[in-house]
């Protein structure tokens, strides 16, 4: 053992340039080389690939990779090149001769690892002709796709537990950064892992500050947001297509470059902007969910969501595309009460079985709770993916305050609300319930309204009680309402608002409420000492120069920068200034390929600014 754990440090250091594994890597990596099957939970940017592509190098013969996401697979492949790994991929974009060349490669025993789609592993030919290799192991990656209670079910991953039957001693490694324990149980039954060695890291990303604003003015919240995301690659998220398009036509009307990504955009151009995003610096991608799972693009500084995402599994997911490097990131979003509605209206249209309805709908109501809540955002983020049952004392003490949250930074205020929820409710009732919240507020508000005039509303008692209380502050209230079970949406008659059985405690003076108070969002100014990224005015010409040799050897190599070094190396190189090649071998991140391949470009840009 202490030998194949020396060869695998080796490994890490002379080809991936790292000087030691962090977390669980270490014990992941020989479990997997000993042939048990695993199940690795970590964190995007917790470093996963390397649980497996270390052992791939340790075991004999090619390690299969399963990914669900072909348009990334060359990606992936190319980064492995870079560094000296026998790496490809095997998908639909190949023609038959491309095809027979890869087959071919694991056949002789040239290849390292092979990256294949779930769908084309399924097939009875591949199935075939791959158990006449020698297969090192198997990773299956994005394994929540397989669960039916996660957010991203693949039904093309139900079929990979015939990889037991197939290849009954090679070892299965599944791994995701999103599983709750359920979704986590899911995963173990339907891959059929054999007694499986299950390593659930922290799903902590301390690196990453969020922010949650009730929906006001969208666009203005948005681009106050990104005013301290200037030339930073982003993720922008939208509910829509035509949201994203829009979206993204404005924010290039401000100066910003913005592409969009949609299901509703033809191959060629989400691809052609996908590849930008990859390759440029500064992009930002506005997108549908149907961009991001896989994407490895490790400086992208922000997420923000226009709209609610569907759960907090998909939130979590989405988020953590930020900040991949370790390096500071934001999460921000803005949503309202018509993103409840939207998505309350998706789940009741579902043709999806009763049962799995009401189990996206706890989803829903789980991260909406989240959103409304008024201490630390972070623990109940961790709380949600059973982080209480996983022994990390330092990481619960720390998060007492995170101080990487809004409500950490600026803690709300909160209000007894108890009187003006009693109106808000009581209008509701003299409604009838056949209203939605607009027209309930105008009613609560006193405006003669076609509508309220239509209606003859004006007659009602509640007709004008709530002038004291701003439209927003009206929406507030409701949102917050139908988050704690006082108040619900009844999307089968047109949103009307209506009452729920707890309703009425609440209407006969038996409990009070406190509710959150909306406050500013003040958006964080950069110090005068600090360039980007926290560098400081007299490094800024080398972190720019570096930056530039960068770009100039990626686009020479037809790779992302990303690919050539991360920001977090370039970093440690403007910091320790390497004079030679020995000495640049020791900074995390340059390993002995890229050290010959662009160690002297590097070296010539630092001697030249000392």
């Amino acid at each position: 053992m202490e030998k194949i754990n020396q060869t695998a440090k080796a490994i890490l250091q002379s080809t991936f340039g790292y000087k030691q594994f962090r977390g669980q890597q270490e014990t992941i990596i020989q479990s997997v080389v000993d042939g048990k099957d695993s199940l690795v939970i970590m964190p995007t940017g917790g470093g996963k690939s390397l649980c497996y592509q270390i052992p791939a190098l340790l075991r004999e013969g090619c390690a299969i990779v399963i990914s669900p996401l072909i348009a990334l697979m060359q990606d992936q492949v190319s980064a492995l090149n870079e560094v000296g790994i026998r790496a490809d991929f095997l998908n639909s974009t190949q023609n038959h001769n491309e095809s027979e060349t890869v087959v071919k490669r694991v056949i002789n025993k040239t290849l390292d690892l092979l990256y294949i789609a779930p769908e084309r592993i399924n097939q009875p030919a591949t199935l075939s002709w791959l158990q006449n290799c020698c297969i090192s192991l198997i990773a299956i990656d994005e394994a929540h796709c397989v669960s039916q209670w996660g957010h991203d079910f693949r039904q093309d991953y139900l079929s990979l537990h015939q990889l037991k039957e197939r290849f009954p001693s090679v070892p299965r490694i599944a791994l995701t950064a999103t599983a709750t324990p359920l979704s986590q149980a899911d995963i173990v039954k339907n891959l059929a892992l054999s007694s499986p060695q299950q390593f659930l890291n922290s799903f902590d990303r301390p690196n990453i500050h969020y922010t949650v604003v009730p929906k006001v003015e969208a666009k203005k919240q948005l681009l106050q947001f990104l005013t301290r995301h200037r030339d930073e690659a982003g993720i922008i998220y939208c509910l829509s297509r035509k949201k994203v398009d829009s979206t993204a036509a404005w924010l290039c009307t401000r100066g910003l470059t913005a592409l969009p990504y949609h299901a509703g955009l033809n191959a060629e151009t989400r691809a052609h902007n996908q590849g930008r995003f990859l390759r440029e610096d500064a992009i930002i991608m506005v997108a549908t969910i149907a961009f991001g799972m896989g994407i490895d693009k490790p400086d992208v500084r922000f997420v923000a969501h226009m709209n609610l995402p569907k759960s907090m599994e998909a939130y979590y997911q989405e988020t953590g595309r930020a900040g991949r490097d370790g390096g500071n990131a934001e999460a921000f979003m803005t949503y309202g009460l018509d993103d409840v509605v939207q998505l309350a209206q998706f789940i009741d249209n579902s043709p999806a079985k009763e049962e799995f309805k009401r189990h996206e709908k706890i989803k829903l109501d789980a991260l909406l709770g989240w959103c409304e809540v008024t201490s630390c955002r972070r623990t109940p983020l961790l709380n949600y993916f059973g982080e209480d049952k996983i022994d990390i004392p330092q990481t619960k003490e720390r998060l007492t305050k995170c101080l990487h949250c809004d409500n950490c930074d600026n803690p709300p205020n909160t209000w007894d609300a108890t009187e003006a929820a009693q109106k808000l409710l009581s209008c509701v009732y003299r409604l009838n319930q056949r209203f939605g919240l607009a027209h309930t507020i105008d009613v609560l508000r006193g405006k003669n309204t076609e509508k309220v005039t239509q209606f003859d509303h004006q007659q009602l008692s509640t007709f004008g009680i709530g002038v004291e209380l701003s439209q927003n502050q009206w929406r507030s209230i409701a949102r917050q309402l139908i988050v704690k079970g006082l108040l619900s949406v009844n999307s089968l008659q047109f949103n009307a608002l209506a009452l729920t059985p707890q309703s009425r405690e609440l209407l006969q003076g038996k409990m009070s409420l406190n509710l959150r108070e909306e406050i500013k969002q003040v958006p964080q100014k950069k110090t005068n000492h600090e360039f980007k990224n926290g560098v400081s005015n007299q490094d800024a010409e080398l972190w720019e120069a570096l930056r530039t040799c960068r770009k100039e050897l990626a686009e020479e190599h037809g790779i992302p920068s990303y690919m050539i070094f991360h920001d977090a190396t370039l970093m440690e190189m403007m910091e320790t200034r390497p004079r030679t090649m020995e000495q640049l071998l020791y900074v995390n991140g340059v390993g002995e390929t890229k050290l010959n391949n662009y160690g002297k470009a590097f070296l010539e840009v630092i001697e030249g600014l000392n």
